[in-house]
């Protein structure tokens, strides 16, 4: 478990952020934690560059559904990247397990089966309080990490295509 702010932003400088397009799906679950993911990532994306218009939101009613809405968005392939985000809290029953595994392993086979880089930002604690620190709170804010993470992918992307094989940015 993390017990220091991993979420410490460095800006980029991507050349050509204004051009990315990119999803972000968000659960309504939770949604104390989910909205302040989602409003740090537009926070950063703005920062770096992405213009507003560029950048689509999506809402589902919980984390399982993350998992459908992301490759829906992936397959469209009018996205540079989509980040996925929600949050799952450990309760009385199995059911964390079960959830937490099937959004894992969906987020992946949209990596694994489209184009599109699908990032992933859903917070998997035992407790409230986990989630609160992680998203806003002592241990930073994951969603900071996600939006960071859909540029560079969106960037190494390009360069594959480009053959550049810079996978720096500003170069």
């Amino acid at each position: 478990m993390a017990t220091v702010n991993l979420s410490d932003y460095k800006p980029l400088h991507i050349n050509n952020a204004e051009d990315f397009s990119i999803g972000i799906v968000f659960s309504e679950w939770n949604d104390f934690v989910t909205h302040n993911l989602r409003d740090a990532a537009l926070e950063i994306l703005e920062k770096e560059g992405v213009k507003s218009e560029n950048i689509k939101l999506f809402s589902v009613p919980g984390a399982f559904e993350l998992n459908y809405a992301s490759m829906q968005l992936c397959k469209e392939r009018t996205f540079d990247a989509v980040i996925a985000i929600g949050c799952v809290i450990r309760g009385e029953t199995p059911h964390f397990d079960f959830v937490c595994d099937a959004v894992a392993q969906g987020i992946k086979d949209c990596n694994i089966l489209t184009d599109t880089p699908t990032i992933f930002c859903v917070l998997t604690d035992d407790t409230k309080e986990q989630s609160i620190a992680r998203s806003g709170g002592d241990l930073g804010n994951k969603g900071v990490e996600a939006a960071v993470t859909a540029l560079s992918m969106i960037q190494f992307k390009r360069n594959l295509s480009d053959k550049k094989g810079n996978i720096g940015f500003g170069k």
